[in-house]
């Protein structure tokens, strides 16, 4: 009799034990899934964004496929300030942009951006960040390259709370350099953002990546909806989602109507 007790008293610890493990292991992963939705958080992670638009150019016969390459890396300088890299690498795919541009394919301009971001969040619960971003002429071709050195500022302020991620990424470019037969550049980026993780770590999320051309007085706005999952894949938190955009405003040249984007990140924790 006693061991027919204490056999259903080891069961129902073990039981215990493994819902507290899998208690444990959903509460981590939607702690990544939420500091994903955190541009500035302290955690290296290396996003592989794939884009799709159509409709390009005048007579709308143009497409375009993008792969972005983002890592992110946070350099901690003290106990209260980190410094957090973000780069963004474009490679490139497009035909028919402009009437008999043919097709071009190769490395666009990178954007580098370091954040000097406080290591706790405010009193009010508020993440913020600043700092410059550049712009780095590294197009392989005359039509995936502005051709020019920029520099200019960044901010991001954000508040996260029972789930929920909102707030705006932001940054204003000027051409500093470069060919001097190619337009000067003054462009501002406005990404208004808004996520909602669940407690198994799906990432429900709606922005904008909008940015305004001070030179030609054209804005180019589109909105991005996404779904995202985090998962393992041979012991690596990974993030894999995908979702539509829409573009609500672009030049005669840009796309138009609907596109596609996929996202896989690899996230590495400290």
């Amino acid at each position: 009799m006693w061991m027919t007790k204490w056999m259903t008293k080891r069961r129902a610890l073990a039981i215990a034990l493994l819902a507290l493990a899998a208690d444990a292991q959903s509460h981590s992963d939607e702690e990544l899934a939420k500091n994903l939705a955190n541009p500035v958080a302290a955690m290296i992670s290396v996003p592989f964004q794939f884009n799709y638009d159509e409709k390009i150019g005048p007579r709308r016969e143009g497409e375009r496929t993008t792969l972005n390459f983002q890592p992110v890396a946070p350099f901690r300088l003290n106990a209260d300030w980190n410094v957090i890299s973000r780069t963004i690498l474009p490679f490139v795919w497009q035909k028919d942009i402009f009437p008999g541009s043919g097709k071009q394919s190769g490395v666009g301009d990178i954007t580098q951006s370091f954040f000097f971001s406080p290591s706790k969040p405010t009193e009010s619960g508020v993440i913020w960040g600043a700092g410059p971003a550049i712009l780095i002429p590294t197009g392989s071709d005359d039509l995936l390259s502005a051709e020019k050195w920029g520099l200019g500022p960044t901010v991001v302020v954000l508040k996260q709370d029972r789930g929920w991620t909102y707030g705006a990424l932001a940054n204003h470019i000027w051409s500093i350099g470069g060919e001097s037969d190619r337009a000067d550049i003054s462009n501002t980026f406005l990404q208004p953002f808004l996520s909602h993780t669940t407690k198994d770590a799906w990432t429900y999320t709606v922005n904008l990546e909008s940015s305004y051309d001070w030179k030609g007085k054209e804005w180019t706005v589109p909105v991005n909806f996404t779904v995202a999952k985090l998962t393992k894949v041979g012991g690596v938190p990974v993030s894999i989602g995908g979702g539509l955009r829409y573009w609500l405003d672009s030049p005669e040249s840009g796309p138009h109507g609907w596109g596609l984007r996929f996202v896989v990140t690899l996230l590495f924790p400290r």
